[in-house]
Order: C-alpha cells, then structure tokens, then sequence
C-alpha cells in the first residue's frame, strides 16, 4: 500500500490514468470495504443457502436418479425371469405336445396293427373256410361222377340216391384219410 501512495504522490501526470486519487482511493477502499460487508453479511449467506440449497436439490435428484436406475433394473431381472419362466413354460408346453403327438402315433400304429392282424386272420379265416367248401363241393361233385361212372360201367343204378352217396363219401374220405397219413 505504500508504494501505491508513493506512486501517487511522485507523479500525478503518468500515474492518474491508472492509480485514482489518494482521497478518491480511501473512498473506495472504504465503500469497497462496506459493500463487501454488507455483501458477506445479507448477500453471501443467501448466496450460499441458495447454492446449497442447489446442491442438495442436485444431490435428491441424483438419488432418485439412482433410486430410479435401481428399480429400472429391479425391473429388468424381473422381466428377465419372466421371460426365462416364459420360455421355460413354452419349452414344456412344445415338450408335452411332442410327447402327446408321439403317444398318438404309436397308439394309432398299435390299433393300425392290431387291425391289420385282425383282417390278416379274418383272411386266413375266411380262406380256409372256402377252401374247406371248395373241398366239400369238389367231394360231393367227385361222388356224383363216382356214383354216375359206376351206374354207367354196371349198366344199372343204385335204388337209394343218398345211399349211393353215404357210400361213395365213405369211400373218398377213406381215401383221402389213407392219403394224408
């Protein structure tokens, strides 16, 4: 401070465009002084309650901010395990249809089966019936050119139709019975 007073009053010509008067000075340090009391003792306190006031409101919202990306992804393994519960149901879900299917085909295979070994036996069944009247009609048509080539070579005929053929049938089926064995 005293190298400014000096400066002052050496030269008031070079030094007035940027040093104020000595007295000018005084008052202005005085109102600085003053101003700046005034300012710490109203202005800086609200000053600074506004700034931490800011401070806290920008901390609340970074809290919440935080709160929020906290639920967010609460949130999201949630939806996350509910996807996986989802896709977990739907994997059962296509697993028992395919088990389902699987158990109807086999089963409509079994019937398929069954049938066809029904109508396979029906056939034989069949077959073997015809074929047993087949025989029982090639036997009565060879006891009735048994009996007419026997009335033809004895040059008479038999008095009893059904005795001829009682007769002839005995003959065949002896016949047949020694042929078989």
């Amino acid at each position: 401070m005293h190298a400014l007073l000096f400066l002052a009053a050496a030269e008031p010509s070079s030094t007035g465009l940027v040093l104020p008067k000595l007295d000018e000075f005084i008052w202005a340090l005085i109102a600085f002084v003053v101003l700046f009391a005034v300012l710490a003792k109203f202005a800086f306190p609200a000053l600074r309650k506004g700034l931490d006031a800011r401070e806290q409101a920008i901390r609340g919202e970074l809290e919440r901010a935080e709160q929020s990306r906290l639920e967010a992804e609460s949130k999201r393994e949630e939806y996350d395990r509910r996807i996986a519960d989802a896709r977990a149901e739907a994997d059962r879900i296509v697993r028992e249809a395919n088990e389902s299917i699987e158990a109807t085909r086999r089963e409509r295979i079994a019937r398929a089966e069954d049938e066809a070994r029904q109508i396979l036996e029906k056939a034989r069944s069949d077959a073997a019936q015809e074929r047993q009247r087949a025989f029982d009609d090639l036997r009565r048509t060879m006891a009735d050119l048994s009996i007419e080539a026997a009335t033809r070579v004895l040059g008479k005929e038999l008095s009893d139709p059904a005795a001829q053929r009682q007769l002839v049938e005995q003959f065949i089926s002896q016949t047949g019975n020694g042929s078989n064995n």
